[in-house]
């Protein structure tokens, strides 16, 4: 498992000596995310719920 000051996946975990991230700023934050799960973060937002703050009031691009 990651530790606070790593560079990890909201979703899959996997790291940044894993996967390349794409960074998101969100609610003053900085989130990683991988580019396979970008479209988790675009179509589904709901499968976030939990790792990702108000995830549940996101709607599907």
């Amino acid at each position: 498992m990651s530790t606070a000051n790593d560079k990890y996946c909201l979703f899959c975990e996997k790291t940044e000596n894993e996967i390349p991230l794409v960074q998101l700023d969100y609610q003053g934050r900085s989130l990683w995310i991988c580019p396979q799960h970008i479209p988790v973060l675009i179509h589904d937002p709901q499968k976030l719920v939990g790792m990702l703050p108000g995830a549940e009031n996101m709607e599907a691009g």
